[in-house]
């Protein structure tokens, strides 16, 4: 018998050290069925989005801009 070993996937579970405020406040953001992983990755997304929003409104405020030909 063969196996092949790149199709056996195994998810790589951690722990993060927080603070029984901070555990609290991630479990009142939590929405019904969702797993911590869900919403901390959500949340990463949206700061993500942020931080590139903030960082062309930046580019735009600094910026030397010249008009591109059509």
């Amino acid at each position: 018998m063969l196996y092949n070993l790149y199709k056996i996937t195994m998810p790589a579970t951690k722990r993060v050290a927080v603070t029984q405020a901070v555990w609290a406040k991630l479990s009142d953001l939590r929405r019904p069925g969702e797993t911590f992983s869900q919403l901390l990755a959500e949340m990463i997304e949206r700061e993500k989005k942020a931080r590139l929003i903030e960082r062309l409104k930046q580019i735009a405020d600094e910026g030397d801009f010249v008009e591109l030909p059509p």
